[in-house]
């Protein structure tokens, strides 16, 4: 079976329901003693806690690595991937599973597939739950679940975990601030994402917009010069039921994927203001525009730092995260709008054997690369996703000096 939920109009209501459940749990288990030394020696390395104390630079021969100032982990994965690993300890016998992956990493989630935690199968983008039954354990991942979602595992029963980070919360709130004054949700991120799909499950009326060429032509259509037709033949899978543009771009609110570009979510929300400023005049755009900072802390000090980093002689960049981590993407985006050769991995494997690394250029297919280093001193610049482990990012760091000495 797969998932058919009634829409649930008053998500706050049903919210407050479910946060005062026996079964749901977003504080985990008081078990953090327990599995810290797991967690330790799964994910974190001493390598990158030194350079961390040590101005971010190694020197291994003819190899200088130059990390980012900030990468890796931040605290909503931490304490997601931490609330796993207490939900296992906390049901050791239970059927555990979790809507998506955890987080975008596969390091990650293949260490949970080892805990014998379930993945919920997708086939063509809808999720079967037709296997987890009342009484199961469900762990919702960091970019969090639909409402629709939680609604069928709390009517079914089971045990909740709710590992939501508070940032994509904070998105939820804003869309539903939204929704009580009659104001459509402009969405900037990518309408497949489950964090996006999520956050539209709060909204009322929401439009989604990928980039500033798709807030263009919303704004282009408010001041008349759009066609319907093509505009909803756009947007018809970036929107709410029964959304009507002549009616529904008139009050507008701003809100993001927490993992998308700074800059663009920036520029996209001035967009808009500008956009009902001319059509509306000063004295009303109270009246048809709100705004909302809700970028995320973690993802802009990533980009901030990769945007410093960038700034250096590098040789090339090495982007570590999952493929499918929308963090991970747009720092890769940073470095290759700088001219900089630069090469997204999602694990240490794909570099080696020999001097080849198979990475996946943006917005392409994965390909393999050989030669990969150039000869003689060469400086090498790291970051990694928001969802990404020192410890990988250790292991990268000595695949890269094994290739140097050989």
């Amino acid at each position: 079976m797969t998932l058919q939920v009634a829409t649930v109009v008053d998500t706050r209501a049903f919210k407050r329901s479910l946060h005062h459940s026996e079964r749901y749990n977003r504080r985990g288990f008081g078990l953090g003693d327990e599995v810290a030394g797991n967690l330790e020696q799964a994910y974190q390395s001493d390598l990158i806690a030194k350079l961390r104390e040590t101005g971010h630079t190694l020197q291994r021969g003819r190899l200088t690595v130059r990390l980012a100032e900030a990468f890796g982990f931040c605290w909503g994965v931490e304490r997601a991937v931490a609330m796993a690993y207490e939900t296992r300890r906390h049901f050791p016998t239970e059927r555990l599973w979790i809507t998506n992956e955890i987080i975008h990493n596969p390091s990650v989630n293949d260490h949970l597939r080892q805990m014998d935690v379930k993945f919920i199968q997708v086939d063509q983008g809808v999720k079967d739950f037709s296997e987890v039954a009342g009484g199961d354990v469900v762990i919702l991942p960091a970019f969090g679940a639909t409402v629709q979602e939680m609604q069928l595992l709390n009517e079914r029963g089971c045990h909740i975990v709710d590992t939501t980070c508070p940032w994509v919360s904070k998105v939820w709130n804003t869309v539903e601030k939204h929704k009580k004054h009659s104001f459509t949700s402009i969405i900037h991120g990518k309408v497949k994402h489950e964090e996006t799909l999520a956050t539209s499950s709060f909204a009322g009326t929401y439009l989604v917009v990928l980039d500033l060429a798709e807030a263009q032509l919303v704004c282009d259509y408010i001041l008349g010069n759009g066609d319907r037709t093509a505009f909803m033949a756009r947007f018809a899978k970036a929107c709410s039921p029964g959304f009507d543009p002549d009616r529904d771009l008139l009050r507008l609110g701003v809100a993001n994927q927490t993992t998308m570009l700074k800059s663009e979510t920036e520029e996209i929300g001035r967009m808009f203001e500008r956009t009902l400023l001319q059509r509306f005049g000063p004295i009303e755009l109270n009246e048809h525009f709100l705004a909302f900072n809700t970028i995320c802390d973690a993802t802009q000090e990533r980009q901030d730092a990769i945007f410093t980093l960038v700034d250096e002689p590098l040789d090339l960049m090495v982007v570590i995260g999952g493929y499918n981590s929308s963090n991970t993407t747009h720092l890769q985006e940073i470095a290759v709008s700088r001219g900089i050769r630069s090469f997204h991995i999602d694990t240490p494997e794909r570099i080696g054997p020999g001097n080849r690394i198979e990475h996946m250029p943006l917005g392409g297919a994965l390909e393999l690369e050989e030669p990969f280093l150039p000869e003689g001193p060469i400086r090498v610049g790291i970051t990694s996703g928001a969802s990404t482990p020192d410890r990988v990012v250790e292991d990268v760091i000595k695949r890269l000096i094994d290739l140097c000495q050989t």
